[in-house]
């Protein structure tokens, strides 16, 4: 089957390579939830293109660090790649020439500086970690330096190795027949098996985790290449590294290999680039997998991305001509995306062509319209059933007395089958003093009892407080409890009509206060 994106060079590394390799170069951290936002980020970004904008003439080149290359797409240090491929690191040197790109080469990289250069003319990067033993970072600065390297790119995101899961459960270690070339001779270029990854162990023996931002300073001074720092997601982050005067910065979550939960790098790339105030260049890598991406990266203020895994996929897929082939798939994307966006050249490409969500959420902030409820959300709420007899803040609101029939109702209107209240209204003889199912009905009376009603409208308000009616409040006594939870599943409408009527008795004197009889029938 012909590949015809960047993404499916993964699926045939996966088939080639062994699943201790292939999970090295494919795995993020814990519950890998970053990696998989890296990517949907993207999706979430929608164009807002131009028409009828000429767009015969596209030019894709751009300039970084002073050096002009043909895209603002770049290799980004990926580790031991002689695991996907024999070529390794030599074949992706070669294939970055090829498009007129640059390359960064990762010092735990299984070919050593001398041997990339060797390849031919590029320009070319070169990834730092900071170890313990400063004379072993200045040597290692110093032989890149000599190899015609034209940058730095410190690494400022792992003073600890993350939790990488797959390689501890494949008990992940540099296969025998390779090793960290620029690290021969001085003692670090071997590794033995552990319980944890074997990488994992190394690294946290060698890496220096009491980095800060004084030894940017020092690196500074024992060389005269630019440095990038790589792994910056923050404003505070960026402030203080325009402040330590570094040439340049790539926002970097390390390919989600790090701290699992840090937002998408696409997510902070807008805060990063507001922070640098245009006083250095800022970078991406993460998550890029279409030219549209590129476009996207570059809309909200990079000024280039780098693109690590698929160089390594397709490295395992075809070797070098897969490499050749990812960097050409992207360009022509980058460059379609821009014609159909209608911007001629890079610099042409700003915010006005994307829609983030905050966009959307801004612009319906002005509009005066509230923003769109989550889905399904709607429905939740039309579909839920209202419980019987329950009178909350809402419906208390919406109830209110008809005072020229003494009935509670809706809107003003007279309920339904509901008795109207009477001040005149009696007990006939022969019932007792409750009023509830079986007792007979009461005399109408044609008008209403206005200081009754009065007082039904402070019950309402009361029970619109409490969020329902309280069986308890229609007395102490067994009897009285037992109506009360009959009243409990009855409608809100007969139970504040039969309170009332209660209240009514009561104060025409016709109920005991010490019984539950009728005075005419006491004593």
């Amino acid at each position: 089957m012909e590949i015809v994106n960047v993404s499916e060079y993964e699926a045939v590394a996966k088939q080639k390579l062994p699943k201790m390799v292939f999970d090295y170069y494919a795995s993020g951290a814990e519950d890998q939830w970053t990696l998989k936002e890296n990517r949907n980020a993207f999706e979430r970004i929608r164009f807002r293109p131009r028409v009828l904008v000429d767009v015969s003439k596209i030019d894709t080149s751009t300039t970084v660090l002073g050096f002009k290359i043909s895209m603002p797409i770049m290799i980004a240090p990926t580790a031991m790649q002689k695991m996907a491929h024999p070529d390794g690191e030599l074949a992706t040197a070669r294939a970055a020439s090829a498009a007129g790109t640059i390359m960064t080469l990762s010092s735990w990289s299984t070919s050593s500086v001398e041997e990339v250069s060797s390849t031919g003319p590029g320009i070319r990067f070169f990834q730092l970690y900071v170890l313990k033993d400063r004379h072993v970072v200045a040597q290692l600065v110093r032989r890149a330096e000599n190899a015609g390297f034209r940058a730095i790119v410190l690494t400022v995101d792992t003073p600890r190795l993350g939790r990488r899961e797959a390689d501890i459960r494949n008990r992940f270690i540099l296969p025998s027949h390779l090793t960290l070339k620029n690290f021969e001779g001085l003692d670090l270029g071997t590794k033995k098996k552990t319980e944890d990854s074997g990488l994992a162990s190394y690294v946290a023996n060698q890496i220096d985790r009491s980095l800060s931002w004084k030894d940017v300073k020092w690196l500074q001074t024992i060389t005269h290449l630019p440095i990038l720092v790589k792994g910056v997601i923050t404003a505070e982050d960026t402030r203080l590294a325009v402040q330590a005067s570094v040439a340049g910065i790539i926002v970097s979550n390390h390919g989600a290999r790090q701290l699992d939960y840090v937002p998408a790098t696409i997510n902070c790339l807008e805060e990063v680039v507001k922070a640098a105030q245009g006083q250095v260049p800022v970078f991406l890598d993460g998550g890029v997998r279409r030219g549209t991406d590129v476009f996207k990266a570059l809309a909200l203020g990079a000024s280039g991305v780098f693109i690590g895994r698929p160089v390594v996929f397709a490295l395992a897929a075809e070797g070098e001509a897969g490499v050749r082939k990812v960097l050409q798939m992207l360009h022509d994307e980058f460059e379609l995306a821009m014609s159909l966006a209608g911007c001629c050249s890079v610099k042409d490409i700003n915010h006005n062509y994307i829609q983030t969500e905050a966009d959307m959420f801004r612009a319906l902030s002005s509009s005066g319209q509230k923003r769109p409820e989550p889905a399904g959300l709607a429905e939740m709420r039309t579909n839920s059933p209202k419980k019987v007899g329950h009178l909350g803040r809402e419906d208390a609101n919406r109830k209110n007395l008809s005072r020229s029939t003494g009935t509670f109702g809706t809107n003003g209107h007279e309920l339904a089958g509901s008795a109207k209240i009477s001040t005149r209204s009696t007990v006939p003889n022969g019932t007792k003093g409750r009023v509830g199912r079986g007792s007979p009905k009461e005399p109408k009376a044609n008008h209403a009892a206005p200081r009754v009603i009065g007082r039904m409208r402070d019950k309402e308000a009361h029970f619109g407080r409490i969020g329902g009616l309280c069986p308890k409040r229609f007395g102490t006594s067994g009897t009285k409890r037992r109506e009360g939870r009959e009243r409990a599943g009855r409608s809100t409408n007969q139970i504040m009509t039969r309170v009332t009527r209660e209240k009514v008795k009561k104060s025409k004197g016709e109920f005991s206060s010490t019984k539950r009889e009728p005075k005419s029938r006491q004593g």
